[in-house]
This record gives structure tokens, sequence and C-alpha cells, in this order.
């Protein structure tokens, strides 16, 4: 049976080398989470700059505050967020840089990955109407699969908190899928619009 993830990062500890396997398991899953939020361009860079601070950072580790995966999520979560600081304060000054934008969800990916063809604009547009952290919270979830103490790590909230948010999260996504909007031919429907909410 395979070490678990806390037992490599310790032992990695005392022999680096073996820190590598936790790279080996998590990387695809948090360059998804990389690219989805930014680009595929520099999803790349991010992910290099992840595994470099985790690596740093690595004797910092708290096992009470969630699992090894969530603590990767964390720090990629963190360089995500610093790199779209940079980004605007560049694109404040005037300079050119490639585009790293705010972590919103790559809509055509929320639509495979929930296979709801037939939602899809009441999912897009429920999905919108959360707030910020309650749609990272829900999409950490539901996308990246984690677990709601997992994702709680993450977002550095309590895992109750988080329970609790997920827990109204869903409900106002479902009540916004169940909710009927108006159909084709129906003189008040506003013609469809291929803008991605923002």
């Amino acid at each position: 049976m395979p070490d678990s993830d806390e037992d490599v990062l310790v032992r990695s500890l005392h022999r680096p080398v073996a820190f590598e396997e936790l790279v080996r398991r998590h990387s695809a899953p948090v360059h998804g989470y990389l690219q989805r939020r930014s680009s595929a361009q520099i999803a790349d860079d991010l992910l290099a700059e992840t595994w470099l601070q985790a690596f740093a950072s690595r004797g910092s580790y708290d096992r009470g505050r969630g699992p090894v995966r969530a603590w990767v999520f964390g720090v990629a979560r963190h360089v995500l967020f610093a790199a779209q600081r940079q980004h605007r304060r560049a694109h404040q000054e005037g300079s050119r840089s490639e585009a790293v934008t705010d972590p919103a969800p790559d809509w055509d990916a929320v639509d495979a990955r929930l296979d709801a063809a037939a939602t899809a604009p009441a999912l897009r547009s429920g999905l919108a109407s959360l707030t910020g952290p309650d749609r990272e919270l829900l999409l950490l979830v539901v996308w990246e699969q984690l677990s709601p103490t997992e994702a709680a790590a993450v977002l550095d909230i309590p895992p109750g908190t988080a329970r609790s948010r997920l827990h109204r999260a869903r409900r106002q996504l479902r009540h916004h899928v169940s909710t009927p909007g108006p159909t084709v031919g129906d003189p008040a429907a506003s013609p469809p619009s291929s803008r991605r909410p923002s």
C-alpha cells in the first residue's frame, strides 16, 4: 500500500527527493485548476511556482488544517492571486504582460463537467449569481472534486462554515436552475447573447 501524502511530506523534510512523489500525484489536478482560472499559456509557469513554494514551505505544513492535497491547492490559489495582482499592477502602469484573468469559471468546461447541456444557460446564470467566495467553494467541490473539508482548507475557513456556504450555494443554484425562464418565442424573452457572465 502506498504511503499517505502526509507520510511522503514528512519524509521529504529529511530526504528532499521524496517530495517528487507529491508532484507526481497532484500535478495534473492542480494544473487543471490553474489553467481553468488563468490561461493555458501561463498555467505551466504558475504550476512550477506552486511546487517551488510548496517545497520551500513544506516544513510549515500543519496536518490539523487539512490534508496535503488541500494544502497544495491552497498554495496554488495564493500563487494565482499573486499573479493576478502583479498583472493588475503592470496593467495600471501601462506595461504589457500575459493575461491572468480573475478566477472565473470556464463556462464551457463547467457545462461539460456537469453534463447538463440542457440546463447550461441556467447553470451559467446561477453560477454567476453566487458571490465570488461561494462560487469558488462550490467549484472546488464539484469541479476540482475536493471534499468540503479540503475546500475549507484551501479557502482558509472552518469546515463548518464551508459546509454551510456550500449548502446555501447548492440551494441557490438548484433554485436558479429549476426556475423556468422565458420560452423561445415569448415576446418578453430577451434575445440570446453569446456573452459569458463575468
